[in-house]
């Protein structure tokens, strides 16, 4: 083991780690100020926040110290290293480049996003100077809303770290984002008409040290201070990128990737990160309604339950529990998914139970790019977007194998309604993209009970006979296993709008069981009958999640 001495404690590091002095300090629990330096992304050391002391401790136990503040991020942590973060002169050079960096930067903090996450407000309180000795005017430049569709850039408020370039060179690999002029010139932008508008583009706000580089989608919604943060799991791909929901007053107003190694990394794409206005929409279907005759009436949740379990009694009794189906969607928790299934072999024994449609686009986009637009090998990728757009395919299918022989598809599905193989088909669909065909509508036309639960009322009051309200990944509890076998824990940040029940307590409530819907326990009770998901015997899964090896 490597001891590396930070301010006068020891730590010890593996020998076969690659670490800088940032990341050393660290595990002291000293913070080393920096702009441009990020974990992901290749070392320049141009901002000089980061200059510190160093020397080595000799084996007589003496120590040398270098005669100059060198930068942290560019210096390796080896043995014997000696790292003084908090001398007068470390403090010196600290205070003299934020005085640099503040001499052209407006006043903007009453109006910028970033204020209350921005380092540049963090480390002038921490490291920098009361005054600023300028006497001059500030140098004013233009703000670029042409940057990008997704991204404004604030050009006076620029540190000129240039995380965003290397980020669209070495992450995305399409390299829209370059430093143009020199000296106090000098400033970000594009070639002329090639905005950064490429997947992963909304990743260079998050890494925006400070309030130049901001969200459109963001801008000006909401004060940082009021939002609260719920970690979770993005549904919009097979990646499952760990995320944060930012939200204020039951309002969902932004997701920003929360760093996972064994998902996502640093970071998440845009398909994700915007795809969260269906929760917030006032479209969304909010009470259960049931059809007589051709008028909609609409029903209480305990009058549901009671219409619901009385059809399927008389489906059983008719001895059509065979021509029954449970179309289960791939964005339901594993919990949902099982307590659903387990209300259905309760009330109808020999029912299908069907995986729902997948939105699937095809091969996965993996970054980054080459210069001829091309994705590297796997192996190599830093980001891959799933072209199958289901959050938890693995985990229903798991489920579904513990009950099925085979998997039904939704293809092979519509099939048996066509050969009047299913009569009674309960429908849940919780993806809020995916809309049925003409055809697919027909068929479904044909059933002699239809019950669907869905986000929307879409085209379903032309179908069904009863139409129940579903609820959005950030009002779910429960578990998602993305493509690679990695199970996590989705977290509700905000409640379902009022009076509407969430999948689990609806069947909950469907199974007649005593209590409250709690996930965890939910989760023991799968992970106790599904040898594959003993894994997930747990209360908690971590914050990375834990790997399902038998998740195909």
């Amino acid at each position: 083991m490597a001891i590396i001495t930070v301010n006068g404690r020891d730590i010890e590091i593996g020998d076969h780690e690659s670490l800088n002095l940032i990341q050393a300090a660290q595990r002291a629990g000293v913070e080393i100020p920096h702009y441009c330096w990020h974990p992901a992304l290749s070392v320049v050391a141009s901002c000089r926040m980061c200059l510190v002391e160093v020397g080595e401790k000799r084996s007589d136990g003496s120590i040398v110290m270098q005669p100059r503040v060198v930068p942290a991020c560019q210096t390796p942590a080896k043995h014997g290293t000696v790292v003084v973060t908090n001398s007068p002169k470390a403090r010196a050079a600290q205070a003299a480049t934020l005085e640099y960096l503040l001499l052209n930067h407006p006043l903007d903090c009453p109006v910028c996003d970033q204020a209350g996450e921005c380092l540049l407000q963090d480390y002038s309180y921490k490291y920098g100077r009361a005054r600023s000795r300028l006497r001059e005017g500030k140098l004013a430049k233009a703000d670029k809303y042409h940057i990008g569709d997704q991204i404004v850039l604030f050009t006076d408020r620029c540190v000129m770290c240039t995380r965003c370039v290397r980020f669209t060179r070495e992450i995305s690999g399409t390299a829209e984002l370059e430093v143009i002029h020199r000296g106090d010139h000098a400033e970000i932008d594009i070639f002329p008409g090639k905005p950064c508008n490429n997947k992963l583009a909304g990743n260079v706000v998050d890494i925006c040290p400070v309030g130049a580089l901001c969200s459109k989608d963001f801008l000006y919604k909401q004060r940082v201070w009021f939002l609260k943060s719920q970690k979770s799991v993005c549904p919009q791909c097979a990646t499952g990128c760990s995320i944060w929901i930012d939200h204020n007053k039951n309002i969902v107003y932004r997701l920003r990737p929360r760093y996972n190694p064994q998902a996502n990394g640093y970071f998440m794409c845009d398909e994700g990160r915007f795809g969260y206005h269906h929760v917030n929409s006032k479209e969304r279907l909010l009470q259960p309604l049931g059809r007589q005759s051709s008028e909609w009436m609409p029903l209480n949740w305990l009058q549901l339950v009671q219409e619901i379990r009385s059809r399927l009694d008389e489906i059983r009794q008719a001895q059509e529990d065979h021509l029954t189906a449970l179309v289960l969607s791939p964005w339901l928790t594993l919990e949902e998914a099982w307590l659903a299934c387990q209300w259905m072999r309760q009330m109808c024994p020999r029912a299908k139970l069907v995986r729902g449609p997948i939105r699937d686009l095809g091969e996965d986009d993996i970054y980054p790019k080459t210069s001829r637009g091309e994705a590297v090998p796997r192996d190599k990728a830093k980001f891959i977007i799933r072209g199958e757009k289901a959050p938890n395919r693995c985990g229903l299918d798991i489920i579904l194998r513990h009950y099925e022989t085979t998997i039904v598809t939704w293809t092979q599905w519509l099939e048996s309604i066509a050969q009047q193989n299913i009569l009674h088909v309960y429908f849940i669909n919780s993806d809020p993209l995916w809309e049925a065909s003409a055809l697919e509508l027909e068929a479904l036309r044909s059933l002699r009970t239809l019950v669907v639960h869905d986000i929307f009322p879409r085209d379903w009051p032309s179908v069904a006979h009863w139409l129940i309200p579903a609820t959005t990944f950030a009002e779910k509890s429960g578990t998602y296993i993305n493509a690679d076998g990695l199970a996590q824990t989705v977290r509700p940040a905000i409640i379902p709008p009022e009076g509407m029940w969430s999948e689990a307590r609806f069947f909950w409530q469907l199974l007649d069981r005593t209590g409250l819907y709690h996930a965890p326990t939910v989760r023991r009770e799968i992970a106790s009958t599904i040898a594959a998901l003993q894994p997930l015997d747990a209360d908690e899964l971590g914050e990375s999640g834990i790997p399902i090896r038998s998740c195909a």
